[in-house]
């Protein structure tokens, strides 16, 4: 293995720290509340940024959503990426590539996932859709929504086309979601019979590549905090209790990255990655809650202001958390996989054949309708 960047993904990285540094400030996030910086996701498009995800590959996505994740950027560029920009240039047909890309590529486009698959989406012979899904983020910003049906083929689906209904709904962290009604809305397919669990490892890798980013950010401001801030005369980075939880909290960011970088890294080179994807997840579910939690402690009262920016953080992190799966549900999932079982469609291990029973959750572990 060899997680050494190239240049041009050592290039694009230090591009987009730049442009994330610049733009994605407190002030600038604050203002934005809920909603996405146009200005912001404008710069990364014009940068090439978007487009060159597909000559960049999965390893360099998550190199650069780790510089989303430090600034925690309330911009579309992981659900693009992961549900458009990738999907389409690895499961897509010629037209397709020829037709979406460079519309994914300039902004024109922007894309998200109704992921991971819900038992309540059918599709019909000639693509159709019907059904629900709670919880989409970066719904409201996306101009095609990646839908697996209850079979797990993947559809690509205008959010204007004629029965699909869009409804803004608040996820734990500020990422523009929205929920997606389909009612017999046009689709057209995207890949192969494979195509939905390749493009759920990617997206998996993709977010822990995110959750990296949080992470590192968040522990950065408590160690900036603690190295200032005194009591009893002294910084309080001195303590040695600080010292021990901000270098757990290190060592937990090291162990999401590293997976994150080993499942992407496989991908690219087109081995299998199912499991490293998982443990990727896992990672950045249990490992990113902690680390969160941690950044939020070591600032003391200050972590309790909302108006703070390493809450950011936390809300990112506990997004971060149950978004695609929790810890507990990856691990059953990783479980089943090494011993031959079979998942369910949403990944969950089945008993005696039955479906295991599906919670109407919101990615953030909200139920449908409340605000987090």
């Amino acid at each position: 293995m060899d997680f050494r960047p190239t240049e041009e993904q050592a290039a694009a990285t230090a591009l987009a720290a730049r442009i994330f540094r610049d733009l994605a400030t407190h002030e600038r996030l604050a203002a934005a509340g809920t909603g996405s910086d146009a200005e912001l996701w404008k710069a990364l498009t014009a940068a090439g940024l978007t487009a060159a995800v597909e000559e960049l590959g999965l390893l360099g996505l998550v190199l650069l959503l780790e510089e989303q994740g430090r600034t925690t950027a309330q911009v579309p560029y992981a659900a693009t990426c992961a549900y458009g920009v990738l999907p389409v240039a690895v499961h897509g047909s010629p037209e397709q590539r020829a037709r979406l890309l460079p519309a994914l590529g300039s902004g024109e486009a922007v894309a998200t996932g109704a992921f991971p698959a819900r038992r309540t989406v059918t599709a019909t012979p000639d693509g159709h859709l019907t059904g629900t899904a709670p919880a989409v983020p970066w719904l409201r910003d996306a101009t095609h929504v990646l839908v697996p049906d209850h079979d797990r083929t993947l559809w690509f689906v205008r959010t204007d086309a004629p029965g699909a209904a869009t409804r803004p709904v608040e996820t734990t962290a500020p990422w523009s979601a929205a929920s997606l009604t389909l009612t017999g809305a046009p689709a057209e397919r995207l890949g192969g019979p494979d195509a939905y669990d390749a493009v759920l490892a990617a997206a998996r890798t993709a977010f822990a590549g995110l959750q990296t980013g949080v992470c590192a950010g968040s522990l950065a401001r408590a160690v900036e905090h603690t190295s200032t801030r005194e009591q009893f005369g002294r910084p309080l980075s001195t303590n040695q209790g600080v010292m021990l939880r901000a270098a757990d909290a290190h060592m937990d960011t090291e162990a999401i990255r590293v997976t994150a970088y080993e499942a992407a890294w496989r991908i690219d080179e087109g081995l299998p990655a199912r499991e490293h994807a998982l443990t990727a997840a896992w990672w950045a579910s249990e490992a990113g809650k902690r680390v969160v939690h941690a950044g939020q402690h070591l600032h003391g009262g200050m972590g309790a202001d909302l108006d703070h920016p390493v809450h950011r953080h936390f809300l990112w992190g506990r997004q971060l958390d149950a978004y695609l799966g929790c810890g507990s549900e990856l691990l059953s999932e990783l479980g089943a996989l090494i011993s031959g079982g079979e998942p369910t469609s949403e990944g969950k291990p089945t008993s005696e054949g039955k479906p295991a029973p599906e919670e109407d959750l919101m990615p953030g572990g909200e139920q449908e309708g409340e605000a987090a």
